[in-house]
């Protein structure tokens, strides 16, 4: 549901085109400006997130889905005011927990090292959470050899992303629920089946 446009639903589909997936923003709503914001939504995530935008359809630079990293990127930018400016997330961002900033310093060929201040025990267990929620978030895997760096199983950098995500991998028990409860939002379940 759309805050910023009479509340019309907004949905993100996979297609293939020439056997490399591309997502499309889309929206039946027949509304005033709701075709206008399907088309605000994907330069969005265009900006936030690094995706090529084709009209109403997206994709990343390197030909991979990334569908988790995306269906997060699409809600982020459907979160977004349209009537300001909209600017990608640096990789750096403070952390309450470590009482610091922690940093995804990009590597190249899609690989992350993630630094972060404080004492280094806190600061390890705190990187290494993080970590964990990149890789959850982003369909990244952990690099070898070095438990602080994470990469992209495509060897592309994608550096506004990785900005975009690192925000909500702080708190990603936070964004497991908020996934849970938009799963279950439209479910009947039996009276026996709600909690």
């Amino acid at each position: 549901m759309d805050r910023y446009c009479h509340d019309i639903s907004i949905a993100l589909y996979r297609q293939e085109h020439g056997g490399k997936p591309v997502f499309f923003v889309n929206t039946y709503s027949q509304v005033d400006g709701a075709a206008e914001r399907v088309v605000v939504v994907a330069r969005a995530m265009a900006s936030l997130g690094g995706v090529e935008v084709d009209g109403l359809q997206v994709r990343f630079p390197c030909g991979r889905s990334h569908e988790r990293a995306c269906r997060r990127l699409f809600l982020e930018a459907c979160k977004v005011d349209p009537t300001g400016s909209i600017e990608p997330k640096p990789l750096t961002i403070f952390d309450k927990k470590l009482a610091g900033d922690v940093t995804a310093s990009s590597l190249g060929d899609g690989l992350y090292c993630l630094t972060g201040e404080g004492s280094d025990e806190k600061r390890e267990k705190r990187r290494l959470a993080i970590g964990a929620g990149l890789v959850k978030l982003g369909e990244m895997v952990w690099a070898e050899g070095d438990a602080g760096q994470i990469t992209f199983s495509c060897g592309r950098s994608h550096d506004k992303l990785v900005g975009l995500l690192i925000g909500r991998a702080l708190n990603i028990r936070g964004v497991e629920r908020e996934q849970q409860l938009a799963a279950a939002r439209g479910q009947l379940l039996a009276p026996s089946a709600q909690e």
